[in-house]
């Protein structure tokens, strides 16, 4: 019979207490880098298994963050996902996925994932939600463990993480006017959304900054997809007067409108120049590769998990961060350059 290791066994492998084994697995951060890493040694070495359930029991903790997503194909997400599951897996906490798609008809499934122990904090990555599925949240007892990243609710109390929406989109067009475009179209992102509607005012505001001429039919809707993208494209191909460089709302429209292009032999950047906004992973291998605005999708997502976990192991203390802004930069590739 397979004799089970015990936290007795951890404990006399890494030469410590019972009790320091105890915090080091339950609470990390109270302990010192040398005691975590020989009693993960001593874990690994003695094969000893964490009874979750015995745990959960015991702290009253579900020691698990439900994250809530738009659209759990979209390849933006990804990265903001392995910052989150990154910071949860360093203080002993799993990750829980669910697609707004899942529960948008009521706010009480949410609910339910905080009242039945099945999660201990929620951050949502989307804006979007209906307004009395966010009224129901606001007044639940969870709600101060409740976290937006990316996208946020208006006139919403919940803490935030955010990036520099505006900042991108002014650095976006300025790129392009120092190319020497003057003529600059915009792609939007979908109707109602928090980051389209950053983003579309800080480029008419921009542009009017530059006092360049923006014609109504250069303001192109979309919705953040490939497809929206190609749509774009075919109304560009369509205009009278075309605009000579075009600013998407995000990079799977940037990839779109390029491709929509390229069926109809137009060249960028030799007909007109593209850009996007999120620097995704397949922005550089793209061809050709994209000029973008890049968000730190790893520290956005990182630092919306350590935000939360601060609320959860500190429910009380006010003097919590309420809103974090990570920084974007301008990344200059070959789908931009002088107008001919």
């Amino acid at each position: 019979m397979v004799k089970t290791s015990t936290l007795q066994d951890v404990a006399r492998v890494a030469k410590v207490s019972t009790a320091t084994v105890s915090r080091t697995l339950s609470n990390p951060d109270v302990v010192s880098e040398s005691t975590r890493r020989r009693v993960s040694e001593a874990v690994k070495v003695t094969g000893y298994r964490i009874n979750r359930a015995a745990r959960n029991l015991r702290t009253q903790r579900a020691h698990s963050v439900l994250v809530l997503l738009p659209d759990l194909t979209n390849p933006f997400f990804s990265t903001i996902l392995e910052g989150i599951s990154r910071h949860l897996s360093q203080q002993g906490y799993s990750m829980l996925i669910a697609s707004t798609e899942q529960v948008h008809a009521s706010g009480e499934r949410l609910i339910d994932y905080l009242d039945d122990a099945r999660a201990d904090g929620m951050i949502v990555l989307d804006g979007g939600l209906d307004p009395d599925v966010v009224e129901m949240l606001e007044n639940a007892p969870q709600a101060k463990r409740i976290l937006f990243a990316c996208e946020w609710v208006d006139g919403a109390t919940f803490a935030s993480v955010r990036c520099q929406n505006r900042q991108g989109t002014r650095a976006a067009v300025n790129h392009l006017f120092d190319l020497g475009h003057r003529n600059i179209a915009h792609v939007t992102g979908p109707v109602g959304n928090v980051l389209m509607q950053a983003r579309k005012d800080a480029f008419v505001d921009e542009t009017k900054k530059l006092g360049l001429i923006l014609r109504p039919e250069w303001l192109i809707a979309g919705d953040f997809s490939l497809a929206a993208g190609c749509l774009a494209a075919q109304a560009w191909i369509a205009m009278h007067n075309r605009p000579t460089a075009v600013f998407c709302a995000s990079d799977q429209l940037a990839m779109g409108f390029i491709s929509e292009l390229s069926r109809h032999d137009f060249k960028v950047p030799k007909d007109v120049s593209v850009m996007g906004f999120d620097d995704i992973d397949l922005a550089e291998q793209f061809i050709p590769p994209l000029t973008s605005v890049r968000q730190d999708r790893l520290l956005i997502g990182e630092t919306a998990a350590k935000m939360l976990m601060a609320r959860v192991k500190t429910p009380g203390d006010d003097q919590l961060e309420h809103a974090a802004v990570i920084p974007v930069s301008l990344v200059t590739r070959e789908s931009t350059a002088a107008p001919k």
